[in-house]
């Protein structure tokens, strides 16, 4: 008595002898369960598992690397790597980046609304500059802008 004080033991059921039938009714409902809904739409309901983007041959074939990225702003604002900068500063930033990377390229994001004469003068400083310039997709972020 002084081992086992609150003689838990004798206040326990017995072990069962058989097994219960709510055992398999609760095993078949479980199974039941993840048969139908773990299929793969529950996963992902946009898409399936084995989902794969569609692609066009051919498509890779003209793509080049950039080694240099700007943003250009609706509001006139430029973005480099170093910043927010002007019309000036990017001259001076494309020099200085032109004589430190042989083959430069840039790529130009500009965003929705930005004015087509903005842009060709960015690229005619970028040429001026040595760099051969990737135009950038335009974002849409515009209502309105992007395909329908």
């Amino acid at each position: 008595m002084i081992t086992r004080p609150l003689n838990l033991l004798g206040h326990l059921r017995g072990e069962p002898t058989r097994l219960d039938a709510m055992f398999y009714v609760n095993v078949g409902l479980l199974a039941v369960f993840f048969l139908m809904f773990g299929s793969r739409f529950v996963l992902a309901p946009g898409l399936g598992v084995d989902f794969l983007v569609p692609s066009v041959q051919g498509a890779s074939k003209g793509a080049r690397t950039t080694t240099h990225q700007i943003t250009v702003q609706r509001s006139g604002q430029i973005l480099a790597d170093d910043g927010l900068v002007t019309k000036r500063q990017l001259m001076e930033w494309l020099r200085r980046e032109k004589s430190k990377t042989p083959k430069p390229s840039l790529l130009i994001l500009a965003s929705a609304g930005v004015p087509s004469d903005e842009l060709a003068e960015i690229f005619s400083l970028a040429q001026d500059a040595g760099f051969s310039v990737i135009w950038g997709a335009l974002d849409p972020t515009a209502p309105g802008a992007g395909p329908k």
